[in-house]
Parts: structure tokens; sequence; C-alpha cells
């Protein structure tokens, strides 16, 4: 690994790695793509040659400043701290909170538990491949309830006031994710709301799953 080289080992569609993108383009750092496919091969996050990479077989994994940092959050922190130019979190101690309360719903309460190895688990226990949309859509739904409430009481333009945060840059992938499992969003008009803000930004846009290399065609 080069000492100056930033290499995001990614996946098109994966939630965390796109969080990711957001961030490195909010912060103008230049980075080589290589794409991870998580179903070819059996999961090429499993091969022998990732795993010396990142042991949990899981994506995202970013090279940079000469490391390796693995876990989507733990890089955004790492970022912010790091490059404090085109700050990702509010000045106050307590706005900041509140986006890291976001960052977590999504980041911990809903993300990995409707993730692809939980799908999997799900359909494996089950016997019912049918289950996983059925189980994505409870637990989507159950963290936009409480998502949805602080939204009403913090957002502005983005989820916490009027400037961006971590918690914004999870908030695309989830309604992505809602969307593919077919969540009703009546319920969630903040959500619906500053989503479709974000989407209009060109760091955003970026980041987007159909504009990453390895997209394939359904997007």
């Amino acid at each position: 690994m080069g000492e100056n080289k930033t290499v995001l080992y990614s996946y098109w569609r994966s939630s965390c790695s796109w969080r990711v993108r957001v961030a490195l383009a909010y912060k103008k750092i230049k980075y080589e793509y290589k794409a991870i496919h998580l179903l070819k091969d059996g999961g090429q996050q499993k091969s022998d040659e990732y795993t010396k990479i990142n042991p949990m077989k899981a994506i995202p994994t970013l090279e940079i400043d000469g490391h390796v940092i693995g876990q989507s959050l733990a890089i955004l922190e790492y970022l912010e701290e790091t490059h404090p130019e085109n700050p990702l979190m509010p000045k106050g101690s307590y706005e900041r909170a509140i986006a890291r309360q976001m960052m977590q719903i999504i980041g911990s309460d809903i993300q990995p538990l409707q993730n692809l190895k939980i799908l999997g688990l799900v359909a494996q226990y089950s016997g019912d491949d049918a289950k996983k949309a059925e189980w994505a859509r409870t637990i989507i739904a159950n963290g936009f309830n409480g998502l949805e409430k602080l939204l009403e009481k913090h957002s502005g333009k983005f989820c916490v006031g009027d400037s961006v945060s971590f918690a914004d840059l999870c908030l695309p992938a989830q309604v992505y994710n809602a969307n593919r499992f077919n969540v009703d969003m009546t319920p969630y008009p903040n959500i619906t709301r500053v989503n479709q803000h974000l989407l209009t930004i060109p760091e955003f846009i970026e980041a987007l799953p159909q504009n990453q290399p390895d997209a394939e065609p359904q997007c």
C-alpha cells in the first residue's frame, strides 16, 4: 500500500460504503475505487486476499495516510478529525450528540439488522425466502419511527438544522433500502423531505450507487 495513496474498497449498493463515499466527496479526497462484489464468487469479501485487509470480511475498508480502517462510522470520525475542512458535524456539543444519535439509529439499530448477512440467516432459519423482505420492512419501520420524531424536533434543510452531519451521510442509503423493500414512506414526511434535499447536492449525487464504476444495470 502506497503511503500517500487512498483506496476505498466498496460495493456500489453497500449502505456503509455509500456513507464513506459522500464523506470523501465532501472532504475533496481523491481515491482509487476497488470493487468488492458481495455476491459473486460466494462473496469476494470472504476471499483470503481481502480477509488480510479486513479480517471482518466486510466493506468498506479505507486505506489512507498509510493506515487501514474498517467500519464506516469509524472511517467518518477519522476523516472528520484528520481533514477538518468542509466539516461534517455541527459546532455545538448538543447538536453533535443529536447527529450521532441519528447516525446510530441508522448505523446500529436499522442497517445491521437488515443487511445481506442477516437476511440470509432469516431465510435460512425460517425456511422461507419471502421472510427476508418482511423482516427488513419491520426493522426499517421500527427505526424510522424513532428517527422521524427526532427530525420533527431537530431538522432544517438537513437532519440537524441547516448544515450537513454524519446523520445525513447515512440517510440516503437507508431510504434507498426502504424503497427496495417497499416500506410505506407515508408516515415519514421529514425523512422524505430531508432525503430529497440531500439528493440535489453534488457530493451526494457523486456517491449514488448508479454513479459507481461497479454499478449494475438494475440500479
